[in-house]
């Protein structure tokens, strides 16, 4: 299989699939000497995984990490201190699946035959045959899009030692829009948001708060541990704390269940979601991502122009749509209104609007990089449906019987964050190295 691979100097391949023994991501690029434990990676990956809300699906992943290479496994020297630090080697991450039982195969394997409308099974039996990875939907379910959030998660935090943040939010959810904000106010609301759901997610408390996985053991002590955990995946969510919405408002200042800045308005997003997943049907949106301390110039032109790597997030499942700056929204623009004029405040270059999402020509302007993702609603949903025997070709309906996300909206910013880290790193190194060799031979 072809497309799993990303990048040209940090690079990610990523592998596995819905149903299959788990997923991994084999990362290149990674600096020596930084430290990662699977904690922080897994605060990142709870973000995205089901079963944590009403808006997900019912599945309980845990989505655990292990770093399986590309770290010291003890100290290189004797008293060097360098034990689990990277060494410059391709790090590999692995997130083993844990809920996957014949109940929900025979699922898959009852409704196989009759592809699911809006998803990638007709297309992916026409390319594969009948070896197709279907059950699960493979690679096409958006469980592959963990092993994005893991290697991103990297990503992210390389861009960090070097002054630049990330991050994400929901912009609109089922018809329901957040209101313009500060940068600084969203960047608070996020982080705040995702220490809340480190502080209520079970595994997280349970497993690594409480010292149960610890990312220094070795990896079949690992395994001896998930085999227990596999059994355990209810007791541990009956072990999390209720989310009651005005305790958290009280406390964290954000929404328990939606990352969207304004608590009231990410209610409303979940009252419009949950209106039309009562009617068997499902709820899209967008994603906003924005990236603060990008150096000017980072990117390249032409083919590799630093928006068009942006673009690449339509690789995402269920994205169809993705916009840079003012977007689709130029076309109702003169040019007057569009440019981003600029002028000079104690010797500093301040742009009067950001219409370009702080990139012109491929490059970056310096100005917080805007670009938004526009979500589909699942196709998978509980209404009849038309469709045919990929087999015989007859015609038949289709009624969805497996578990199902009323909005995949709501568990995806977190992809498009750190997808978003990928690209800007991958760009970012080579940006570097154009620099410093300009400084040597100037």
């Amino acid at each position: 299989m072809f497309g799993c691979h990303f990048g040209r100097l940090f690079q990610v391949s990523v592998s596995g699939g819905s149903y299959q023994e788990g997923l991994s991501a084999l990362i290149q690029g990674v600096p020596s000497g930084m430290k990662f434990t699977e904690q922080e990676i897994y605060g990142d990956l709870l973000l995205r995984k089901p079963g944590a809300d009403e808006l997900s699906s019912p599945r309980k992943e845990p989505d655990l990490p292990i770093i399986y290479t590309g770290t010291n496994p003890a100290d290189t020297i004797e008293g060097a201190g360098n034990e689990g630090y990277t060494n410059g080697t391709p790090l590999t991450l692995l997130i083993p699946n844990l809920d996957r039982h014949f109940i929900h195969i025979k699922q898959y394997q009852d409704t196989n035959r009759t592809p699911r409308p809006g998803h990638a099974s007709y297309a992916s039996f026409q390319k594969y045959g009948p070896c197709d990875d279907a059950i699960g939907a493979g690679i096409f379910s958006g469980r592959y899009t963990s092993a994005i959030v893991a290697a991103g998660f990297i990503a992210k935090k390389i861009l960090e030692k070097c002054g630049i943040e990330v991050l994400s939010y929901v912009r609109e959810m089922a018809g329901v829009r957040c209101p313009d904000m500060d940068h600084s106010v969203i960047s608070e609301k996020t982080r705040q948001y995702k220490q809340m759901r480190m502080d209520f997610d079970p595994f997280y408390q349970q497993l690594y708060v409480r010292g149960r996985l610890k990312t220094e053991m070795r990896f079949l002590e690992k395994m001896k541990i998930f085999s227990e955990i596999e059994k355990e995946i209810d007791d541990i969510r009956d072990k999390a704390l209720p989310m009651d919405r005005t305790a958290i408002e009280k406390k964290y200042s954000v929404h328990h269940i939606v990352n969207c800045p304004d608590s009231e308005v990410a209610q409303e997003m979940v009252d419009a979601v949950n209106r039309i997943s009562s009617t068997g049907d499902s709820a899209g949106g967008i994603v906003e991502v924005i990236a603060r301390g990008i150096p000017a110039g980072l990117g390249e032109p032409v083919f590799e122009k630093l928006d068009g790597e942006l673009g690449r997030m339509l690789g995402i499942g269920a994205v169809k749509g993705v916009e840079v700056g003012a977007g689709f929204g130029v076309k109702n623009m003169t040019g007057f209104q569009s440019n981003d004029r600029m002028h000079n405040e104690n010797g500093k270059i301040v742009f009067d609007s950001n219409n370009a999402g702080g990139i012109t020509g491929g490059l970056a302007t310096g100005q917080d990089i805007v670009c938004r993702i526009a979500v589909k609603g699942t196709p998978t949903i509980d209404k009849k449906q038309n469709t045919i025997d990929k087999y015989t070709l007859e015609n038949k309906e289709l009624a969805a019987i497996t578990r199902r996300d009323p909005t995949i909206v709501a568990r995806i910013w977190p992809v498009a964050e750190n997808y978003t880290a990928m690209i800007l790193l991958d760009n970012l190194i080579a940006h570097i190295g154009y620099q410093e060799l300009r400084k040597m031979i100037s």
